[in-house]
């Protein structure tokens, strides 16, 4: 058991403080938040995107099975198909969205249901690039133009399940962030909430100048009208549904 500590509590040192060989930043609980403005990361494109697995094959669901693994412990290094209680394996669709309220007061959403792609060369300066329904390994990815960083007052990315069964604790979702310039910014969806259907994942916020990324991590049990509450953007939301031809 110790030897499986340390293993896990080496990893996870590295994994916040992030990595020269990796360039990246990891956002946690204990270091929730970086400047894109020190990190001279405020133009270009900023590229951000979701990801997920299908599988799991992680220790600590493996521990829960006990005594089996001592009797065959190769069974520790095969993934389990994600089962949601009698229905057989999850088919789990993950969105990526975006709340954005500008400089100028006007607020809105860029997302996949009710087709709001957005605009990355006009307002909002936020844009959706396509829709994966099957958790391929290219994900989503919504862009960010800070060129015109100074018409952005904030965004608040989030993640929810469209239509399928809650699952969030066994997708191992995460979300990078791409700057043009300077270290990636990883977040990981990695806190147990099974019955949730949305995550807020993480806010920019332009306080002054300063563009700050900050990890929200936030699961609630409701769609986008819950996160809209949660953080108080005032808009009005009903029942929305996805494109059939967009890729």
């Amino acid at each position: 058991m110790a030897i499986w500590d340390n293993l896990w509590r080496g990893r996870a040192a590295q994994f916040d403080s992030g990595s020269a060989a990796s360039n990246s930043i990891a956002l946690t609980r204990r270091n929730p938040s970086v400047s894109l403005t020190k990190q001279g990361a405020v133009s270009g494109n900023l590229r951000v995107n979701l990801s997920w697995r299908m599988r799991s094959s992680d220790i600590e669901g493996r521990s829960r099975q006990g005594g089996r693994l001592l009797s065959n412990p190769l069974k520790l290094f095969q993934p389990d198909v994600v089962q949601a209680h009698t229905q057989g394996v999850v088919n789990v669709d993950l969105d990526l969205g975006c709340l954005y309220e500008l400089t100028d007061g006007s607020k809105g959403v860029v997302q996949p249901l009710g087709s709001f792609f957005g605009d990355l060369n006009g307002p909002p300066f936020v844009k959706l690039s396509g829709d994966d329904r099957f958790g391929a390994p290219s994900g989503e990815t919504i862009f960010v133009n800070l060129d015109h960083r100074e018409s952005i007052k904030r965004l608040l990315f989030f993640v929810y399940i469209y239509d399928q069964t809650p699952a969030f604790d066994r997708t191992h979702a995460h979300v990078t962030l791409y700057p043009s310039n300077g270290p990636r910014v990883e977040i990981e969806l990695d806190e147990r909430a099974p019955q949730a259907r949305s995550c807020a994942v993480f806010s920019v916020e332009n306080t002054k100048g300063d563009l700050t990324v900050r990890r929200e991590v936030k699961f609630v049990y409701g769609f986008q009208a819950e996160l809209d509450r949660l953080y108080g953007w005032g808009l009005q939301w009903g029942r929305g549904y996805k494109s059939q031809s967009r890729a």
